[in-house]
């Protein structure tokens, strides 16, 4: 029985997409007049690579927090207790820290192109074009569906909403404001969106630790949290408990969602767009703080929600949850029913609505461009001016907007979880990763090692996931296939098969890459294609010398190598292995000590994505009211600055 009813569901769903539909399209008219932000086609799909560092980090984390984030995070606190929470968020936040190490090489090595498709067609030809084009729509169409089926069945049990009506209306809203605002667009409602989401997951975790009364502090979760692992222990947990990171299912979660996430960051355009649209200066520092600070909501939520589902697991407020709820995403959800009834509901139904539209955002503006670059401009129509890459790009973002709805009802239908397609993302897209990766940090990568590194890979990750499946379970259908073993047996072989063929591949008769044809991309004029190879930025960017110095891009790059390569040491190593091999049981100060942490590192994750943008901006949003000011007063409008293309020579520098 659903607690809302569906008014308010459609109040959300159609009403929430259509205000943030008007608000970003008005505030894309004000960028428009006031700042000269025209939409030609570089604006459109690169927001003028001009984006500084707290929007960039802001948009990073709003593109990576997913239903699955808010949801399936929940789901395996629920099931393996605090080693869930920390598996899921450090399992996927190395992925986006080492991302930093591509975002600036493609600022070093491909500074005028707008899609790492269009990085692959330049080194390596057509072939391998093709063959990483296929990857990247399949990565799309995954995270889309998995965004669109765990956001319509938080609505269908929330509201009562028909779950199909859901999948469709869902995305309305948000193509609305792509058509109009492009990137920027996207960035502007990233940030809006990510702002209520980080504040109602603070709300929800006071809630629980200081003044709910069903559990109120984190003594009490402690005392409850040692009584579920009495009545219900825990599989394969270090004495059955909740309160111990010594979880060997819990651990090959962490396995498959530290392989699983590679794909669907390396190969996920959305990744590649803000990396394109940063500032040079911002690239680095925005992906490594997006990083840290994302890594704190699946973490918190799910160490507040999650947990308190089971903690309450026994009280008459919390609902018998069935392993099919459970794999669906239903974990959070209910817990914040029983926690704060009608109100836990509608927190948790913006919640949710925020990340999918949000993320979903990211996708269309992907998806829409990769059709208009790696296939339009590419196959279809080579010398298409700026007005028609424009116009392809609307038509392609409303048409993937629509097949988001399809898609989402065909594998509802099929009965596919939200679950089932997190763990089975890996298999599908990691083939990728690996030969993406090297294509910028490797010169020595052929073609041929990279398209057979891919579909080796892919063809090896299918058969491990099936014939793992067939061995331990002797029987192939949705349930078998969906087990851990066989998703970590499809996962890791899927990831180290492709690298192991590319790298084998390659040896045997090795490229010297010079990286010139890269470099070699153009950008697009309102004219036609540039003359020249040199990157080209907004006036009104007023890049420094810091900015474009290729010592300096050098020097970024050397931090990101070992920055993210340390952080990922820390969150995946050092931190964890210690815990699990311990055999350590937490007590009550050491788990008082971990929701402190998880809440300190959430407060400062609200204030990066929320104050650190504003202050960046601050020149901006005074030239905008300034601007609203002498309008309302009958003043002439100041003309405002053209975003003229400025060339820029030589911006790459140093050899990898």
């Amino acid at each position: 029985m659903a607690i809302l009813s569906e008014g308010v569901g459609w109040a959300v769903v159609l009403g929430f997409g259509a205000f943030f539909s008007i608000v970003m399209s008005l505030l894309s008219l004000a960028l428009k007049r006031y700042l000269g932000e025209e939409q030609d086609s570089e604006m459109f799909a690169t927001a003028g690579r001009s984006v500084k560092t707290g929007l960039v980090a802001s948009a990073i984390v709003s593109a990576w927090t997913w239903a699955a984030t808010l949801l399936q995070s929940s789901s395996v606190a629920y099931q393996y207790g605090v080693s869930g929470p920390f598996w899921y968020a450090s399992g996927a936040t190395v992925q986006v820290l080492l991302f930093a190490i591509l975002a600036i090489e493609v600022k070093r090595k491909a500074p005028n192109a707008h899609t790492f498709l269009e990085i692959i067609n330049a080194r390596y030809g057509k072939v391998a074009h093709i063959v990483f084009l296929c990857f990247a729509m399949a990565c799309n169409f995954v995270v889309t569906a998995m965004l669109l089926l765990g956001g319509s069945a938080v609505v269908t049990d929330l509201t009562g909403i028909n779950v199909y009506a859901a999948c469709f209306l869902i995305p309305l809203g948000v193509i609305a404001y792509v058509v109009f605002g492009g990137l920027k667009a996207t960035f502007l409602t990233d940030y809006s969106h990510t702002a209520v989401l980080m504040l109602i997951i603070l709300t929800f975790g006071f809630t629980v630790y200081a003044s709910n009364d069903l559990i109120g502090s984190p003594g009490k979760m402690f005392d409850l949290l040692m009584e579920a692992a009495r009545t219900k222990p825990v599989p394969q947990n270090e004495g059955g408990e909740y309160l111990t990171m010594t979880s060997t299912q819990g651990l090959i979660f962490g396995v498959i969602n530290i392989v699983g996430n590679f794909g669907t960051v390396f190969v996920d355009q959305g990744y590649w767009q803000r990396a394109i649209a940063a500032r040079p200066s911002s690239t680095v520092k925005a992906y490594l703080v997006g990083g840290l600070a994302w890594f704190a909501i699946p973490f918190f939520l799910a160490t507040t929600l999650g947990l308190a589902a089971v903690a309450l697991m026994s009280n008459p407020a919390m609902p018998a949850l069935t392993p099919a709820a459970v794999s669906a995403g239903l974990v959070a959800p209910t817990a914040a029913v029983a926690l704060l009834g009608t109100g836990g509901a509608v927190a948790i139904l913006i919640l949710v609505f925020m990340a999918v539209t949000s993320a979903a955002s990211a996708e269309l503006i992907a998806v829409s461009s990769v059709c208009t670059y790696d296939i339009y401009r590419t196959y279809i129509h080579p010398a298409a001016t700026s007005k028609q890459v424009v116009r392809m790009s609307h038509i392609t973002t409303v048409g993937f907007g629509l097949f988001m709805g399809v898609l989402a009802v065909i594998l509802s239908k099929i009965g596919i979880s939200l679950g089932y397609l997190y763990l089975l993302m890996g298999v599908v897209v990691s083939p990728a990763v690996a030969p993406v990766a090297f294509t910028l940090t490797w010169k020595k990568q052929t073609a041929t090692g990279a398209i057979a590194g891919a579909l080796g890979g892919f063809a090896g990750g299918l058969a491990a996931w099936l014939i793992t499946t067939k061995a331990l379970y002797d029987e192939i259908n949705l349930t078998t296939t969906g087990e851990n073993y066989p998703m970590l047996a499809g996962n890791l072989t899927s990831l180290l098969l492709s690298a192991l063929i590319s790298t084998v591949i390659t040896m045997i008769k090795p490229d010297d890459y010079d990286w010139e044809s890269m470099r070699n991309i153009k950008v697009l004029t309102a004219e036609g294609e540039s003359d020249d190879a040199t990157v080209v930025a907004p006036k009104s960017a007023e890049f420094d010398d810091e900015d474009l110095d290729p010592v300096k891009l050098d020097k970024a790059a050397r931090f990101a190598y070992i920055y993210a390569g340390a952080l990922t040491v820390l969150l995946i190593i050092v931190w964890p292995i210690p815990m699990y091999f311990s055999k350590y049981v937490f007590s009550r100060a050491f788990f008082y000590g971990w929701v402190i942490l998880g809440l300190i590192w959430a407060i400062c994750s609200s204030f990066t994505v929320i104050v650190l943008p504003l202050w960046e901006s601050r020149d901006a949003y005074a030239a905008v009211f300034k601007g609203i000011a002498g309008d309302l007063a009958g003043r002439k409008p100041t003309p405002p600055v053209r975003h003229e293309t400025v060339e820029v020579a030589e911006v790459s520098g140093g050899k990898a």
